[in-house]
Formats: structure tokens, sequence, C-alpha cells
């Protein structure tokens, strides 16, 4: 069966996930960390993308991005990995593929979950248990959205600016977003939504997307709609 294409709107953020090959690791040395943020900044600038948020695990990567442009993202990831496995290759003298297939991303709803995207992002280091607190963790863009460190990679998305008419202010909003805990249910929607390419929002956001793109945006209810007619005749 052929692959449906991603959801896309140009100007809609996205959450993208890319990993590497059964698992293993994507980054073994500080310089790989640091050539992947230089060519994800280059390939974003080419083809335009804006990244918002981002973390580089070992083993793999997450993204909060907007495309200008339908194929923006696809452009920028295929360039980016390009660059990144024959770098890789080439440093630790090895062939062959390093992705774990294609990226995977989820569309989403940014007035309802782009902030807890970000923060989801962001702690994945602390959820990893590799460190107690996200401004420990030197490869992402945690330190950039909540202490103020430059980063010419982020681009501050418009929920993020209205925290506040300064950056000090800004700053201090989104620390204290991070002295509460994302709900279990929120990081549940998150990481099904972005492993099954389904539309990350509320029913509203749902609703119009699916009218917008002609597609349905979520799956099937398990068991049939328990409140149709149909449904009750059938059990009767």
């Amino acid at each position: 069966m052929a692959r449906l294409p991603r959801f896309v709107i140009p100007g809609q953020p996205q959450h993208v996930i890319l990993r590497g090959n059964n698992r293993t690791e994507i980054f073994c040395a500080d310089a790989d960390y640091r050539f992947y943020l230089e060519k994800l900044q280059l390939a974003c600038d080419t083809h335009g993308c804006d990244i918002h948020a981002y973390v580089l695990m070992t083993n793999h990567v997450h993204l909060l991005v907007t495309p200008h442009e339908e194929r923006s993202l696809s452009k920028a990831m295929q360039m980016l990995g390009r660059y990144y496995v024959q770098y890789y290759n080439y440093c630790y003298q090895r062939t062959g593929t390093l992705w774990e297939g294609r990226y995977k991303a989820t569309l989403i709803d940014s007035e309802t979950y782009l902030l807890t995207c970000m923060r989801y992002i962001e702690l994945n280091p602390v959820r990893a248990n590799m460190v107690s607190r996200p401004s420990e963790y030197p490869w992402s863009s945690y330190r950039y959205n909540a202490l103020g460190q430059p980063n010419d990679l982020v681009k501050p998305h418009f929920e993020y600016l209205r925290f506040g008419r300064t950056d000090e202010e800004r700053q201090a909003a989104y620390r204290q977003l991070f002295k509460h805990r994302i709900a279990e249910n929120s990081i549940t929607e998150i990481r099904d939504a972005t492993n099954k390419a389904w539309v990350l929002g509320d029913d509203r956001y749902k609703q119009r997307i699916q009218k917008q793109l002609d597609r349905r945006v979520e799956p099937k209810a398990k068991g049939g709609d328990r409140k149709s007619e149909e449904f009750r005749n059938n059990r009767a």
C-alpha cells in the first residue's frame, strides 16, 4: 500500500522525530552535535523552515518546526540527512543507512499544543534521566527559550512571543511552565500523533484541517461509534 503524504500546511508548526536505525546512536561526540546543528540551520535557511524548539538525544532528534512552503520541511530534512550521513560515515568508518526510515511528523494546533510540545521536547533529557534539569543539557533549545542564551537557529513562535513585551519577560514566563509536570495523557497524545502521523489538536482544529485537506486526521474510534443508532441496533 502506498504511503499517504504527510499532513503539511505552510505556516503551521509540526513536531518531527528522526531516529537512528534500530535505535542505535547517531551522536557519539560533541563535534557530531555541533555539525548536525550547523547543517540543520543551513537546511532550514535554504528551504524556508523556522525552528522553535529542538533536542538532540543520543539516538534520535525532536524538532518543532514551521515550514513556509508545502515542501520546505521535506527538502530541509533531505538536505540535512545527506550532509549528516556523509559526515557520520566518514568519521566513524562505516557505510549504509543511518536513519530508521522516514522522519515522523505531526501537524500541531499551535494555540492548544505548541507550548506543551516545546516542553515535551526540551524535557526529553530529564525523562531519560540524563540530567535533573533541562538547563543542564547543552543540546536543546531550552537555554535559548528559558535563559536567553544566544542561538541563531531558534526563531520564536508567536505563541511564545505572547508571553511578554521583552525577552526577559518571555523567558521568565517560559521558565514558569517547567514548574509543572506535563500530564501523562498529553505526553501520550503527542507520542501517538507523531508516531502515527495524525494531527495533534482539539476537535475544532481537527475538523478544520480535515475539511481543508479532505483527509481523515485521526484514527477511527475502536468498536465503531457507540452513540450511533446503527451501533445500538447491531448490538441488539
